[in-house]
């Protein structure tokens, strides 16, 4: 590849700098928003120095498709409502990975000569690009309610690794026999493309948080590999940071629900035995005395769950916390890692209602405070709050660590029904002595305890 002028390479290192500095700006909620515009300025500095190159070409299109995809992102992420963010994430994810593997087969059909290094780098972009778009469609279409059900096929484990080892030795082809014929390519395309769907389908929403996190190193990584075969550092440094994040995150992701990777991708989360019995019952409350319960007490800690997103009752949460505090209560809130539908998700909702960061504790941070609080408030979770994740080895969540709220003095616990989480396992939290339910969306509920602390003053 040619020399390229020294503005163009300032260009793409100063962009590059800024991805780095945003996105160590997004490893704290206070500085989140800073990073973002950080990151988006480089982004903008990288393209201006694009269209810098000397002797580029095809300028229309490139403005052309920038100004399409500017401008459906803007609308779209104007108009996306927060609990839909999980599969706005996975989708823009997935369209990280099909440029990826779209810059590929664009080189690949062009049949102009590249190194060994060179084309295997392209091979590994593009087969890790298409798995992460078909896959993130498939995330995608799982949390919008498009698909409602894993799909698991017979032997589903063993046509994995078939369709794997032949995207394998499809991409060991086409860096044997460089330039790749046409059809190759295809097949190649087409086998990368499958693995994606296939491999995706079987898996839960329970487990969606690993596989954003998942699919968002794969891109990155992809990105990283596609910079390469460009000659263009920027991309090189963006999708070796973005893969290293997204690395990092899984594991940690994974780390909270302690499965390794492989159970989450390949085992199905289904209890390995019948269960252990769980003894009591269900006891209700109403929104009067669930009130009377937080308005007079010293320590409350708040559980945020999907229920919470769902109902878009953050603003009520925050409104009754406000009271709370206004009458002496001590109110936190305490975030599970896996809550929700992608990593972070109640932090991004309770920092839309205002709650503000010194409130909002992790899971680690928390947890040795529920055997002092007089109220835990359970509010749309489930799993994450299952003490049979501790106690019952039968589970399919037996393990994975979980917010100690059944050590309250009191639980209180807003639901829309009697339904089990998206494991499928019961919870026995619920059937606790200190254990109240209180039926119904969160924010109704949360609107009928407000007007009852309001009237006790």
């Amino acid at each position: 590849m040619m020399s390229l002028p020294l503005y163009v390479q300032g260009a793409w290192f100063l962009g590059a700098l800024l991805f780095i500095f945003g996105l160590k700006g997004m490893s704290s909620p206070a500085s989140a928003r800073k990073g973002i515009v950080l990151a988006g300025y480089g982004m903008l500095i990288a393209i201006a120095g694009t269209f810098l190159v000397p002797g580029l070409k095809n300028l229309a299109l490139m403005v052309a498709a920038l100004g399409l995809g500017g401008a459906a992102a803007w609308i779209s992420g104007k108009k996306v409502k927060m609990t839909d963010m999980p599969q706005m994430v996975a989708i823009y994810n997935g369209m990280g990975g099909g440029a990826a593997a779209a810059i590929a087969a664009i080189e690949f059909a062009k049949g102009d000569a590249h190194s060994t290094v060179t084309t295997i780098l392209a091979v590994l972009g593009a087969l890790i690009g298409a798995v992460s778009f078909t896959g993130s469609c498939v995330a995608w279409a799982k949390l919008q309610g498009v698909l409602k059900k894993a799909i698991r096929l017979p032997a589903q484990n063993a046509v994995n690794v078939i369709l794997a080892l032949n995207a394998i030795g499809l991409g060991i082809a086409m860096v044997a026999f460089a330039p790749a014929k046409p059809e190759l390519i295809l097949f190649f395309f087409a086998i990368s493309l499958i693995l994606g769907l296939i491999v995706t389908l079987p898996i839960g929403g329970a487990d969606m948080p690993v596989v954003i996190s998942l699919f968002n190193a794969f891109t990155g990584l992809a990105v990283g590999f596609e910079g390469y075969v460009l000659g263009n550092p920027a991309l090189i440094i963006a999708g070796i940071v973005v893969g290293a994040a997204g690395t990092l995150l899984t594991q940690l992701m994974a780390k909270a629900m302690n499965r390794p990777l492989s159970n989450i991708l390949f085992t199905p989360m289904v209890a390995s035995g019948p269960g252990e019995a769980i003894s009591g019952s269900m006891k209700e409350v109403g929104p009067i005395d669930a009130a009377a319960m937080m308005r007079y007490a010293s320590k409350v800690i708040i559980v945020p769950g999907y229920g919470m997103a769902v109902a878009h009752a953050q603003h009520k949460v925050w409104e009754m916390t406000s009271i709370l505090e206004e009458a002496g209560v001590e109110v936190k809130f305490a975030i599970h890692p896996v809550a929700g539908r992608m990593p972070g998700h109640m932090n991004v909702l309770l920092a839309e209602a205002g709650v503000p960061y010194d409130k909002i504790f992790d899971l680690e941070e928390i947890n040795g405070e529920f055997g002092q609080a007089d109220v835990a408030l359970i509010i749309g979770a489930n799993d994450v709050v299952n003490p049979s994740a501790r106690t019952d080895k039968a589970s399919s969540i037996y393990g994975m660590p979980i917010l100690n709220a059944d050590q309250a003095q009191n639980v209180i616990v807003i639901k829309r029904g009697k339904g089990t989480g998206y494991s499928g396992v019961e919870n026995a939290l619920f059937y606790t002595d200190n254990c109240r339910m209180l039926y119904g969306d969160a924010q109704p509920m949360a609107g009928e305890i407000i007007q009852h602390l309001k009237a006790m003053g």
